[in-house]
């Protein structure tokens, strides 16, 4: 039985199917409350709007959801595919890695070419592109982006304390140095957790490499190390973000707690991903924010850039029976009214050009969208036997790891990482 909420989602009043069903739509997604929610009403929905076609969807929780897909594949049993977008693909340049299983499904021919397809025109071509594109074809439409290169920050405290937002670096550290003078934490992360410290820093890495793909090459080829100038730079201004910048006491605060200690209005920033929008918000519904992207430059055209992943689309099995009845349930989920009503019920970045964001976080992010890269981490493949220490890292540095010298660490990251491509050299 569907939620009033989820029916209201689309807009539409579902109605009982007028035939048996004589096609069996296999449909496989991940868990994710909202996401799932809305799916049920569309798939009723299409149901009643194609009487001939039953819905059969399968939920599995994200961490086994490209298992189960290649399982499902193989034996030919899943028609559409609930599909992350494409990232760390195995590049020329790098050797003794694996391909991700997106790419080995794409290879092994068993998703459909979708290139030709109408609904693919409705999604912006960046997105087509990163997130769905191999070898010139596309396989996956992909249905909503997330940054996590940004720093929500509090209105309020800001102009209590006659405090600009930050374009440069040097304008942040000035903003902290103002806020701890004045009693009131500069940034707050979950440091409990580990992952929110370092995934914190990410727009300062973007910052001082913009292109991220090119950082990831330079990295596998040697022209670019963790211990060069430009590196050290960047371990040097990471120091002062765990050691000066973030809350004395971060260390634990879980993950999911650290939304609710920025709304409550202790602290003036938390660097952090679009996700975490939902839950300051269900914190304090009133509460003032802001969302920028994490100046890590001293030059603030550096900083106008919001980095960060494709999360869910959708591709098709290359061997299904059942090509036309999928065909249509992607081109009816890609029309722009069902599109907007899915954004509107799980908050994605939209990846069709004429969906909105109709929340605070839409309208924050919107200056940037035409600015949104793809992230490190999604370019980059480990080369096998790399050591502990070979990622670029913050969470490395005291108080949240062992490392206090900046140079010590950037050594040891690119000793870590130099065992690794001397193994694949070999």
């Amino acid at each position: 039985m569907l939620s009033v909420t989820a029916v209201a989602l689309l807009g539409m009043t579902l109605i009982q199917p007028l035939a048996a069903q004589s096609t069996t739509l296999r449909v496989l997604v991940h868990q994710n409350p909202p996401m799932v929610e809305f799916m049920e009403a569309f798939n009723e929905q299409f149901q009643a709007n194609n009487p001939d076609i039953a819905i059969d969807m399968s939920v599995v929780n994200a961490n086994d959801l490209s298992t189960v897909t290649q399982t499902r594949l193989s034996a030919n049993d899943i028609d559409v595919i609930d599909m992350f977008g494409f990232s760390n693909a195995a590049q020329p340049y790098m050797a003794n890695v694996d391909p991700p299983n997106w790419q080995q499904l794409a290879d092994a021919g068993l998703l459909m070419d979708l290139t030709d397809q109408p609904f693919v025109a409705n999604y912006d071509e960046a997105t087509i592109a990163d997130a769905g594109t191999y070898n010139g074809r596309v396989y996956s439409i992909n249905l909503g982006r997330v940054s996590y290169s940004g720093i929500f920050y509090n209105m309020d405290l800001f102009t209590e304390n006659n405090v600009t937002v930050p374009t440069t670096w040097d304008e942040l550290v000035v903003a902290c140095e103002t806020f701890t003078a004045a009693g009131i934490p500069c940034m707050t992360a979950g440091g409990r957790d580990g992952w929110p410290i370092f995934v914190g820093a990410y727009g300062l890495i973007g910052a001082l490499y913009p292109d991220q793909a090119a950082l990831v090459e330079g990295l596998w080829t040697g022209t670019t190390t963790w211990n060069d100038e430009q590196a050290l730079e960047m371990w040097s201004k990471m120091q002062v973000y765990t050691r000066d910048m973030i809350e004395s006491g971060a260390s634990g605060i879980a993950g999911d707690a650290a939304p609710g200690r920025f709304a409550s209005g202790a602290v003036a920033m938390f660097p952090g991903g679009t996700w975490y929008a939902p839950a300051i918000e269900s914190a304090e519904p009133e509460f003032e924010w802001g969302y920028i992207p994490f100046p890590g430059s001293d030059n603030a055209e550096d900083n106008q850039y919001l980095f960060g992943k494709y999360d869910q689309g959708w591709a098709v099995a290359a061997n299904t029976p059942n090509a036309e009845a999928s065909m249509a349930y992607l081109a009816a989920f890609s029309e722009p009214e069902n599109y907007q009503a899915f954004v509107n019920a799980v908050g994605f970045i939209p990846t069709q050009p004429t969906a909105q964001l109709d929340t605070r976080l839409g309208e924050q992010v919107a200056p940037y969208l035409a600015n949104f890269r793809v992230g490190f981490e999604q370019y980059w493949v480990a080369p096998r036997g790399v050591g502990q220490y070979a990622n670029p890292w913050a969470s490395y540095f005291q108080p949240f790891g062992t490392f206090d010298d900046p140079q010590t660490l950037a050594d040891t990251v690119q000793a870590d990482l130099q065992s690794g491509l001397d193994a694949a050299s070999n």
